[in-house]
């Protein structure tokens, strides 16, 4: 399976802001935006007044990197929504990537950063609705049900990550069934509001739909 391998830290200095995809070094000051806030390259430190078409491209750049989600597969998720009717295109497209598994695993605070929950998920940590499930962009649906599986109860580098997310504030739409056996419950689709990524979505509707 393709995946980004480069250094995720160059990731958020071209964006300008923290897309958290370190985990506990984004909060500490080992982060590579805080210590230094200039593009990355030889020429990092010019930074140009951009394009309409290269608003666009850094709106949908920054949503890409954001959920750990390469070219080919996000253009395929501005796909299925495309044609959707109801709602708006470009939060129908965030709410459809928001409900990825590895990005559920991350938000319930059960990994650190995305790519840590994509790991955890190849690896069968967790079962939904009873059932392994060890494909990242498996898409949740509400009334599904999230445990850990047997590996991931045995595992006791996730029951430390766990207990050290327990203060994360988790989304509107998810919601724990069982704090002490780490069962949780999708109980609605995402919303908007729900979703703490700041990027203008319209502007990805506008470079797709050209």
């Amino acid at each position: 399976m393709a995946r980004y391998i480069n250094p995720s830290c160059k990731l958020c200095r071209a964006e300008g802001q923290k897309l958290f995809l370190k985990g506990a070094r984004c909060f500490s000051g080992k982060c590579a935006l805080s210590r230094r806030q200039s593009l990355p390259g030889q020429h990092g430190a010019m930074r140009r007044k951009s394009s309409e078409y290269g608003l666009q491209i850094r709106a949908k750049q920054k949503a890409r990197r954001f959920y750990g989600v390469l070219e080919k597969q996000f253009r395929h998720y501005y796909d299925l929504v495309a044609n959707v009717k109801e709602g708006r295109t470009g939060e129908n497209l965030l709410s459809l990537i928001e409900r990825r598994l590895d990005n559920v695993v991350y938000r319930l605070g059960w990994a650190s950063s995305r790519a840590q929950a994509r790991q955890f998920v190849r690896h069968n940590k967790f079962l939904v609705n009873g059932q392994k499930v060890n494909i990242p962009s498996y898409l949740v649906s509400p009334e599904d049900l999230l445990t850990l599986s047997s590996k991931g109860k045995e595992l006791s580098v996730l029951k430390e990550i766990i207990a050290s997310n327990s203060s994360r504030a988790i989304p509107k739409w998810l919601q724990f069934s069982n704090d002490e056996h780490l069962e949780a419950k999708v109980i609605a689709i995402p919303r908007r509001e729900d979703i703490d990524l700041e990027v203008e979505e319209t502007l990805i509707v506008e470079l797709y739909s050209k």
